[in-house]
């Protein structure tokens, strides 16, 4: 195969493999009715004037399945953090004890978990519209090159290369989504 085609080919192998980790880190945002502390990952505290991820001035762990911990480092980040938690906005009401900040993840709603599984195929379909775009991409420069004198049919092996990569990181997608689906769904 051409070395051009090659270049194409590896190129939208890593922007479909981009997607698939983006979908993955989107998805750990959404909880699924036990907690996690990648919930908390956007979460941004006031650090002496510095907007700085939760992550770096606190440690954030998991001590029973319905309960996050957040110990700051320094005990004057206690209020700031509480704060910082609050104005995220992802409906938790921190309580804050003089050394540890914890977070009650209330069990969710029948409703609330068909909102967040219809939220997760949402995020779901952005990766599968990423993964469209790169396939798109890849035989837009096939196509050129054709133009340029590139065989016909090494272009029409290509795209059929490309399709069978896309099909293969959209069922990855879905399975992705059926777990996810399945987790919050499961009481």
């Amino acid at each position: 195969m051409n070395e051009e085609v090659k270049m194409y080919m590896d190129e939208a192998k890593e922007l479909m493999q981009n997607a698939i980790v983006h979908l993955e880190n989107e998805l750990a945002k959404i909880r699924a009715g036990k907690a996690n502390p990648k919930i908390l990952n956007d979460v941004l505290v006031d650090y002496y004037g510095t907007p700085t991820p939760l992550s770096q001035v606190a440690n954030i762990t998991v001590p029973d399945p319905r309960t996050i911990a957040v110990q700051p480092w320094e005990k004057s980040m206690l209020a700031p953090i509480q704060k910082a938690i609050m104005v995220a906005n992802l409906g938790f009401n921190p309580d804050n004890n003089g050394e540890i900040v914890r977070i009650n993840v209330p069990p969710l709603t029948e409703e609330r978990r068909k909102e967040l599984v219809k939220q997760s195929k949402g995020v779901g379909e952005n990766a599968k519209v990423s993964i469209r775009n790169a396939r798109r991409d890849a035989i837009d420069e096939f196509k050129k090159m054709v133009k340029d004198g590139l065989p016909e049919d090494v272009s029409k092996d290509a795209e059929a290369e490309i399709q069978k990569m896309t099909d293969s990181y959209n069922k990855k997608v879905e399975d992705i989504l059926i777990q996810k689906e399945k987790d919050i769904m499961t009481i």
